[in-house]
């Protein structure tokens, strides 16, 4: 057993659960965020996918130039709801590979979420 485990294990078996919250990591809850999908129209470019992957986004997502999602402003197209509050993709299971890269607090959620003047939870 790793030394994390254990600590985790010695923890929930002494009761005291206040440590288990005051060490675990923040939560980035997406659906409550959006900021990532509305930073910028460069983001949401193909560049990995393969034909097959990409025949499985909705046309009517993709950029005249075919080059990456459609965007209205800096805002992709599939993105549904208010950022900062609910928000949802319309194509979450076909996303592209940059969308499927940003990682929930990793460094570009981090920058899209402050240029949305959204916390850092």
């Amino acid at each position: 057993m790793n030394s994390v485990a254990s600590g985790l294990l010695a923890l929930a078996s002494a009761g005291d659960f206040s440590s288990l919250e005051e060490r675990a990591a923040p939560l980035f809850d997406c659906q409550s965020c959006g900021a990532c999908c509305s930073y910028s129209a460069e983001w949401p470019r193909f560049s990995t996918e393969d034909d097959a992957q990409l025949d499985r986004i909705p046309q009517d997502y993709v950029a005249a130039d075919e080059a990456g999602m459609r965007c209205d402003g800096v805002r992709c197209s599939a993105l549904s709801g208010e950022v900062g509050k609910s928000t949802i993709c319309g194509i979450y299971e076909v996303r592209p590979d940059v969308c499927r890269a940003c990682m929930p607090g990793g460094d570009d959620c981090l920058m899209a979420r402050k240029a949305h003047g959204l916390p850092a939870p």
